[in-house]
């Protein structure tokens, strides 16, 4: 497999990913670079760090890579909450069956796909929020690139395809699918770029602080769905969804959010919905009493479903001050975690024979 080369440059936002590799069994360095579009400063937590430089761990269906299966990379990263170094897990092409989860000792562990309409990890599991998601991650500091990430159980019950509860995580060009449930996007700081989405009941969900930037979302619901369920529970946290520059598309009408605990918050922002956008905006979930703590707030969207005349009274159209606090990365923190990807790589060091 010499001089094998892997081009992604879907925009000028994606991540430029440049792959060459020397053998069949990938032992070569990898010659590449990941530019990505977000540089910024890492936090003081991890300043020990090298960014520039990962360990590299292959997977490959065909037996070429290290490993045959995701969860087996994972499995052979040491545990240590304190991790100093960097692992990049690359996926080879192909549909990976399997459920995948990275454990709250391993910090640090980028994933990636080289695009994501052909690197897919599924599985089939529902009616239990917690037990159902195909990949879940609890370490800090987690990245995923370019990988279609599905739970196909569909109708009938929750079906989580991503549960996110560590903090500090950050998905790239990622498509993530399911009916219910889809996102669980469940606590800590995360950001999601030029990803797609698509869910039917409360498709994005859970009481993360979480930047979403030019975002396709996509609702099933023939009617009466609801993108997002927020769960805020006082007006003290600092979670909520923020959608920039995003797009709203469907096949029937959905609300924009109802709130999950009774402080919900929701933001949209410079964002294209389309007519699958109810009138309303949002729903209070058969709670009137919650109109009166939720944050749902819209701010220079447009598109045919971005009409507020018959907006609920109890959203907001967003002022320039009141809006500046929503249009950027500092929401998130992210100023003091978000990373570039690494541009050296080198192999895993190999275990001593017993």
């Amino acid at each position: 497999m010499a001089n094998m080369g892997l081009y992604i440059t879907k925009s000028k936002h994606y991540i430029l990913l440049i792959i060459k590799s020397q053998s069949s069994r990938f032992s070569s360095s990898l010659q590449s670079h990941l530019h990505s579009s977000m540089a910024s400063s890492s936090s003081s937590s991890s300043s020990s760090i090298d960014f520039s430089t990962a360990i590299l761990i292959r997977v490959d269906q065909s037996g070429k890579g290290d490993f045959n299966k995701i969860q087996e990379a994972i499995e052979s990263i040491p545990p240590n909450l304190n991790n100093s170094q960097l692992y990049f897990i690359w996926v080879k092409p192909g549909v990976y069956r399997e459920k995948v989860v990275i454990p709250v000792d391993k910090p640090y562990i980028t994933l990636s796909g080289t695009k994501a309409s052909s690197t897919i990890l599924v599985w089939s599991d529902g009616k239990d929020l917690l037990d159902s998601p195909t990949l879940t991650v609890f370490a800090s500091d987690f990245v995923c690139r370019f990988l279609t990430i599905q739970n196909k159980f569909g109708k009938g019950g929750q079906a989580v395809a991503v549960r996110v509860a560590g903090d500090n995580a950050a998905f790239y060009g990622c498509v993530i699918t399911s009916y219910q449930d889809t996102l669980l996007d469940d606590d800590g700081n995360h950001y999601f770029k030029n990803c797609y989405i698509e869910g039917a009941t409360d498709f994005i969900c859970g009481n993360a602080s979480s930047l979403y930037e030019r975002c396709h979302l996509h609702s099933l619901s023939p009617k009466n769905g609801s993108i997002t369920a927020q769960k805020r529970t006082s007006a003290t946290e600092k979670s909520g969804f923020i959608f920039l520059g995003c797009k709203l598309t469907g096949s029937g009408l959905t609300f924009l959010g109802r709130p999950w605990g009774a402080y919900s918050r929701v933001v949209f922002a410079y964002s294209f919905f389309s007519d699958v956008v109810a009138p309303q905006g949002w729903n209070e979930w058969r709670d009137p009493s919650r109109k009166d703590t939720v944050y749902y707030g819209e701010y220079k969207c447009y598109g045919p479903g971005a009409d507020r005349k018959q907006r609920v009274q109890w959203s907001k159209q967003l002022s320039d001050e009141e809006a500046t606090v929503f249009l950027s990365k500092d929401f998130i923190g992210g100023k003091e975690w978000l990373r570039p990807a690494p541009s050296h790589f080198k192999n895993a060091p190999k275990s001593n024979p017993t």
